[in-house]
């Protein structure tokens, strides 16, 4: 590699910088690279050439050192790694831009699985979410880390050359894809952090890649608003580098929700309505330790199951079939798609029902709601798991619990256990207590 570096120096020097030189090779050692991945060795090469090349101060002049490296070397030591084309220009510090962005988790008190029915929701934002920093890099090439305790922990690769691998990278993958379609975009560096628990069931796929837009709109002056940034956010989740057949629910919870209050959605025509929560309510949210690898296909199964159902109704969305006697519709389904339609149509029910209760500071009423959510995820969608339900039941029993039920997809993560103010947090303990892997991750409001 030092000898390809003295020839591509040479080159440049008869363009006027002659009087560099690089003597002696350039090396990084092959445990290096392991530690800092592709792009982290170009940085390493960069900065131990520049401590072996001299150049004669009146060659310097008001460019500066790293100015001449730039033209000198970086776009040979690029083109060495492999990592960008020869036609490429690394920009230097001072025209680098940098953007920052956040986006929250959140929980879904009631209104499980009826988002792609067209359903009803009531998501609340949590504090916790996910940040993304990005900056330019000058090429077209991304390098994305995160802290989250997730393999790979860097991802790296050129925009218009995707290629999914089923890791998280692929929403990353996904969100460059789409927006290299446009043509809005050029490559970057970003650090992701998270305050969300992954697979806990609380939107977390959703906050990163919503992160991410905001991150990339504003960096490269995109101007995307926050719908577009939903359905963006929407798409990449559905679309081929994902392939998760989700609603649109965490992606409106993570744009638009806000704490201390309840989003009441609409999934028919996006219609909301912000619900203040009552003073005398606390949630506790407990991860639950676990998680299923089949949770994606189960959730997808789920999702199908309800289009087969309503293909078999003749309707285009089970919501068509609101104001029909439930069991004349349940006659003519056959198992399990019966008791599919069952939940999605009382679950719509429960939402309503709960709105008026937050309306009315009805604790109790909404616990009651809750609990029959659960029981129904449990018995008539079949999303539950024994870890979930032993955790409901232990919840209850410390007797301050008013309604529990599993959060989100379900096949594994988190649990919601309601109570009065002052008594969340006490309740989660007593249960986190006596589990292995259960953890108390936030108390609502």
């Amino acid at each position: 590699m030092g000898g390809a570096l003295q020839q591509q120096a040479a080159a440049e020097g008869r363009g006027g910088f002659a009087n560099c030189r690089a003597d002696e090779p350039v090396e990084v050692e092959p445990r290096e690279i392991g530690a800092a991945g592709e792009v982290g060795a170009v940085q390493l090469l960069i900065e131990r050439f520049d401590e072996k090349i001299e150049v004669p101060a009146e060659r310097v002049g008001l460019a500066g050192h790293r100015r001449i490296m730039s033209r000198v070397v970086r776009s040979a030591l690029h083109r060495l790694c492999g990592l960008v084309t020869a036609t490429s220009r690394v920009s230097s510090a001072s025209t680098m831009r940098e953007a920052t962005a956040h986006a929250a988790g959140r929980i879904n008190l009631i209104g499980e699985h009826t988002d792609y029915n067209d359903g009803l929701v009531l998501p609340i934002a949590l504090g916790l979410g996910v940040s993304v920093t990005a900056r330019t890099r000058g090429d077209r090439f991304v390098h994305v880390a995160s802290d989250a305790a997730v393999t790979p922990r860097e991802i790296a690769y050129e925009i218009g050359h995707e290629r999914r691998d089923g890791t998280w990278g692929d929403r990353v993958r996904g969100i460059t894809a789409a927006l290299g379609e446009r043509g809005e975009l050029a490559g970057f560096d970003a650090r992701v952090t998270s305050t969300l628990p992954a697979g806990a069931g609380l939107g977390s796929s959703a906050a990163f890649a919503v992160a991410f837009i905001r991150a990339l709109s504003d960096l490269f002056a995109l101007g995307l608003g926050d719908m577009e940034i939903v359905d963006l956010a929407h798409a990449v989740e559905n679309g081929p580098f994902v392939g998760a057949r989700s609603g649109l629910l965490d992606q409106l919870a993570s744009v638009y929700g806000t704490r201390g209050a309840a989003l009441f959605l609409d999934l028919r025509d996006r219609a909301s309505d912000t619900i203040p929560l009552p003073r005398d309510l606390e949630v506790a949210v407990i991860d639950s330790g676990t998680r299923h690898a089949h949770a994606t296909g189960g959730y997808n199964r789920r999702r199908a199951e309800s289009e087969e159902a309503a293909a078999h109704l003749g309707v285009s969305s089970l919501r068509d079939l609101e104001g029909r006697p439930l069991e004349s519709i349940l006659d003519r389904l056959p198992p399990p798609l019966d008791r599919r339609v069952r939940h999605v149509l009382t679950e719509n029910e429960r939402v309503r029902s709960s709105v008026e209760a937050l309306r009315a500071d009805d604790v109790e009423q909404l616990g009651e709601l809750i609990a029959a959510s659960h029981r129904s995820l449990r018995d008539d969608y079949e999303v539950s798991t024994p870890e979930l339900d032993d955790l409901v039941d232990r919840v209850y029993a410390g007797g301050d619990v008013l309604g529990a039920r599993l959060v989100g997809g379900g096949f594994g993560g988190s649990v919601i256990a309601l109570t009065r103010r002052g008594r969340a947090r006490a309740a989660a303990d007593r249960v986190v207590a006596s589990s292995e892997r259960a953890r108390l991750v936030a108390v609502v409001p």
